[in-house]
C-alpha cells in the first residue's frame, strides 16, 4: 500500500493548480457575497424588511445550481475540462468588472444581478470541479485529493466571510471590496491556465437546451440510472449540506442568545466548525489507508448524531452576563468549551462522513457520465439546503421549538436517515465491520 502523504499533491503540476483555482473561487464566492449582505445591513440605505434582502442573496446565489447545475454536468462530459476551467475562470474576471463597477457605484440592483452570475458560474463550474479528480489522481491518491479539497473549501468559505467582515468595517469598503474580488478572479484565472490537459469524457454528446428536461433526466440519472452505491451517496451528500446548512444558518442566533456572545463568538464558532471540517478530511487518508473507504461513512454519521445530541444537552449552563461575551471571555467558561467541543466534532465528523462520499461518486460513476452524475448530486445538495431552510422554519416558528431543540431533531433525522442509506447499501456497514477490526486487504478497495 502507498505511504504517501496527500500533501504530496501540493507539489504537482497535476494538482496544486486546480486546488488554487478552485480555493481562490471559494472565497471570492463568500466574500462577494457576504459583503454585499453585510452592506445591505450596515451601509446601504436601503427602504423597507432588509431580511427580505438578505434572504433574496442566499436565493440568488443558490438558484442557478437548480437552474443550470444540469448544463454543467453536460458541458463537463462534452468539452476538455481543462479548457472549461479557463473559460469559466475568465467569465467570473469578466462578472466581477460589473460588480466592482456595481459596488462603487452603490447599485444594488446591479449587485444583485452579479450575484446570481456569480451563482451561474459556480453551478457551472461545480460539476468539473470535481469529476476532473479522478483524471489526474491515481486511485490510491483519490481519498486524499478530496480532502484537500473539502479542507480548502471550508477555510475558503471560512476566511471569506470573515475578510468581507474585515473589508467591510473600512470607510471605503466598496473599493476595498471591488479590488479585492477582482485581484482573486484573476489570480484563480491564471492559477487554472496551468491546470494540464484533461480531455472530454463524452464528446459526441448533444447538449440539451431545455433546463427543465435537462435538470430531470439528470437528476433521473444519478438517482435511478447510476450503482445503487452511488446513488445513495448522492443522497448522503444532500444531506450533509442539509444539516451543514442548519448549524451555519444558526450558529449566529445561538451564540447571541444561548453563549451569550457577540460578533466575536460569532466568528469564533464558525472557525471551530470549518476547522472541525478541515481536520476530518485531512484525516480520512490516513484511516482509509489511501483508498476510498466506504466504512468511514457510518463513523461519519454516528459522530454527528452524538455531538449533534450532545451540543443540546450542553447548551443553557452558561450564567447571562450583563455585558455581552467577547470571544476571549467566553474562554473563561467550561461550558462554552463543551458546546465549542460539540461544534469542532460535528466538523470533525463531517468531513469524515463527506469526503469518503464524494470520492465514492468519483471512482464508480462511470468516466463519461461522471460529471453529469456530480451535476445531480449539485442539484440535490441545493434542493436539501433550501428543504433545511423550510425545516428550521417550521420547528423553530411553528412548532416554536429552541435552537437546541432543532439541533437534537437534525440529530435524530441523522439516525433516522443514515439508516435507511445503510439498509440500502448494506456495504456501508459491511466495511466499517471489516474497517473497526482492521483487517484490510487490495481486494476490498473500491476500483
Amino acid at each position: 500500500m502507498a505511504s504517501h502523504s496527500q500533501f504530496a499533491l501540493l507539489r504537482t503540476r497535476r494538482f496544486l493548480p486546480f486546488f488554487i483555482t478552485q480555493a481562490l473561487a471559494a472565497f471570492n464566492d463568500n466574500v462577494y457575497k457576504q459583503a454585499l449582505i453585510l452592506a445591505i445591513l450596515f451601509k446601504l440605505g436601503v427602504a423597507g424588511d432588509k431580511s427580505v434582502l438578505v434572504n433574496l442573496c442566499a436565493l440568488l446565489f443558490i438558484l442557478p445550481f437548480f437552474l443550470f447545475s444540469a448544463l454543467g454536468g453536460q458541458l463537463g462530459e462534452k468539452y476538455p475540462k481543462d479548457r472549461l476551467i479557463r473559460a469559466l475562470k475568465l467569465a467570473e474576471v469578466v462578472i466581477l468588472i460589473v460588480g466592482a463597477a456595481g459596488l462603487l457605484m452603490g447599485n444594488l440592483t446591479l449587485m444583485l444581478a452579479v450575484l446570481f452570475l456569480m451563482g451561474l458560474q459556480a453551478a457551472l463550474f461545480g460539476p468539473v470541479k470535481y469529476s476532473i479528480l479522478p483524471q489526474h489522481l491515481a486511485p490510491d491518491e483519490l481519498i486524499g485529493g478530496n480532502a484537500l479539497v473539502e479542507m480548502g473549501t471550508f477555510l475558503a468559505i471560512l476566511f471569506g466571510t470573515i475578510a468581507a467582515g474585515v473589508m467591510l468595517a473600512s470607510e471605503h469598503y466598496a473599493t476595498v471590496v471591488a479590488c479585492s474580488v477582482l485581484l482573486i478572479a484573476a489570480l484563480a484565472y491564471l492559477a487554472c491556465r496551468s491546470i494540464p490537459p484533461a480531455p472530454a469524457a463524452y464528446p459526441e454528446m448533444v447538449i440539451d437546451r431545455n433546463p427543465l428536461r435537462q435538470t430531470l433526466s439528470i437528476v433521473r440519472l444519478g438517482l435511478f440510472e447510476q450503482h445503487k452505491s452511488v446513488s445513495r451517496a448522492l443522497i448522503g451528500n444532500a444531506w450533509f449540506w442539509f444539516l451543514g446548512a442548519i448549524y451555519l444558518t444558526q450558529i449566529p442566533a445561538y451564540a447571541k442568545d444561548y453563549l451569550h456572545g457577540d460578533e466575536s463568538v460569532v466568528t469564533l464558532i464558525l472557525t471551530a466548525f470549518s476547522l472541525g471540517i478541515a481536520l476530518g478530511s485531512v484525516a480520512c487518508e490516513k484511516l482509509s489507508n489511501h483508498r476510498v473507504e466506504m466504512g468511514l461513512v457510518p463513523l461519519g454519521a454516528i459522530g454527528l448524531s452524538v455531538f449533534g445530541a450532545a451540543l443540546w444537552w450542553l447548551t443553557g449552563a452558561l450564567a447571562v452576563p450583563q455585558v455581552p461575551y467577547d470571544w476571549w471571555g467566553l474562554l473563561a467558561f467550561w461550558e462554552a468549551w463543551g458546546a465549542l467541543i460539540c461544534i469542532l466534532g460535528l466538523g470533525t465528523f463531517g468531513g469524515i462522513y463527506i469526503v469518503p462520499l464524494y470520492a465514492l461518486v468519483q471512482a464508480r460513476a462511470p468516466a463519461h457520465q461522471r460529471a453529469r452524475t456530480i451535476a445531480a448530486n449539485n442539484i440535490l445538495n441545493a434542493l436539501f439546503m433550501v428543504v433545511s431552510a423550510l425545516f428550521s422554519i417550521v420547528v423553530l416558528s411553528v412548532l416554536d421549538r429552541s435552537i437546541p431543540e432543532l439541533f437534537l431533531t437534525a440529530s435524530l433525522l441523522n439516525i433516522a436517515l443514515n439508516a435507511y442509506l445503510f439498509c440500502a447499501v448494506p456495504e456501508f456497514i459491511q466495511r466499517f465491520r471489516a474497517w473497526a477490526a482492521r483487517r484490510p486487504s487490495d481486494a476490498e478497495s473500491i476500483g
